[in-house]
């Protein structure tokens, strides 16, 4: 898995993610509460620095490295 997240993106996802995560454990007992627990994916993704969507569309965030090769 090559990564395809920059680090704007990924500060985006962390805040996101724990902002869902917060609102499913912390929020008003709704039925939708559960539907927050969404917020696991893009923690996941944030964390590997990759993101299936991503490689699907070609849309890369990090820079590409300057490894020769």
């Amino acid at each position: 898995m090559q990564k395809n997240i920059g680090s704007i993106d990924r500060t985006l996802r962390i805040i996101a993610g724990l902002a869902l995560l917060a609102f499913a454990l912390f929020g008003p007992e709704t039925r939708y509460n559960v539907y927050a627990f969404i917020g696991i994916v893009p923690l996941v993704t944030a964390i590997l620095g990759w993101c299936p969507a991503y490689t699907l569309f070609g849309i890369r965030t990090c820079p590409l490295s300057s490894k020769p090769g």
